[in-house]
């Protein structure tokens, strides 16, 4: 049965954090509020959590589930070849919504789907998902909805598609809105605007001037 809790509430947030660390350690999913929608999480080390998460969602490994972190300091384990542009958007705009696409370490045990060696990665500006976040360490995220519906802005649309697939609901009430993060490729020499939301190209190309969009 799923547990639920309010996080307006200071008592019952506390209790709800606690519960979701501990079904994230546990291999089970929670759903938690972002700055941009609500998500549906695991362990982002643990490739049956994973598997669960895009089962629960109905959706194909060819669709690999984004990573979140609490902290920019994160990425030092996570990521290679990082370039001085890539430093300088996570500055400027995280905790926020900007996913950076960027190579992770090769000697990472996890299994987030058909990535092709590399990882989507965000900072969240919401306190819920910072503080879950720094409790559990990174975890993979994606959008806490079935495939081909809505994204849910907040925690009741989540539970009605999700159900008992997910252990832990962590209510932080309607989130700001639906705008997706925006999505830069940091892979190559230049940074390669793949989808903008949030942020457009010419608010990225005040922080990274050689900035392109992909076509």
């Amino acid at each position: 049965m799923a547990r639920r809790y309010d996080c307006n509430d200071a008592s019952e947030r506390e209790t709800g954090l606690r519960e979701a660390k501990n079904a994230i350690r546990r291999g089970e999913l929670v759903v938690l509020p972002t700055d941009t929608v609500y998500g549906i999480g695991a362990d982002a080390f643990s490739a049956d959590a994973v598997a669960d998460l895009l089962a629960a969602k109905g959706r194909g490994r060819n669709m690999p589930t984004p990573v979140l972190i609490g902290s920019p300091n994160t990425l030092h384990g996570l990521v290679t070849d990082f370039s001085e542009d890539a430093w300088e958007l996570v500055d400027a705009f995280w905790p926020g919504a900007l996913t950076l696409v960027a190579k992770h370490q090769p000697s990472l045990q996890w299994d987030l789907g058909d990535t092709r060696s590399t990882v989507a990665i965000r900072m969240p500006l919401h306190p819920v998902a910072i503080e879950l976040l720094t409790e559990t360490g990174p975890m993979a995220v994606s959008s806490a909805n079935l495939t081909g519906h809505p994204a849910p802005e907040d925690c009741d649309a989540a539970q009605n598609m999700l159900g008992d697939s997910v252990s832990v609901y962590l209510d932080g009430g309607p989130t700001p809105g639906i705008v997706p993060s925006s999505i830069v490729d940091v892979t190559g020499r230049v940074p390669v605007l793949l989808r903008a939301g949030a942020l457009d190209a010419e608010e990225l190309r005040k922080v990274v001037p050689d900035l392109e969009v992909a076509p």
